[in-house]
């Protein structure tokens, strides 16, 4: 199970929840649901971290909640 910080919000333009992982460059996913979003977010997180480590690139270590100023 990964312990990345799964930021979700309702997209007006885009009809769907977005789910982004701060943690993960680039890493985000949609959904109809929240829960559709969530779980789209858990296989987005795998496969980023999969392709990350065929790449060779470094995999950000999970900080859990992020704080805001």
């Amino acid at each position: 199970m990964n312990k990345y910080e799964i930021i979700i919000y309702w997209s007006d333009e885009d009809n769907s929840f977005i789910a982004e992982i701060p943690e993960l460059p680039g890493c985000m996913a949609d959904g109809k649901t929240y829960q559709e979003a969530v779980s789209n977010a858990e296989i987005i997180i795998n496969e980023w971290i999969e392709i990350a480590k065929e790449l060779g690139r470094e995999i950000p270590r999970a900080k859990g909640r992020l704080l805001f100023a």
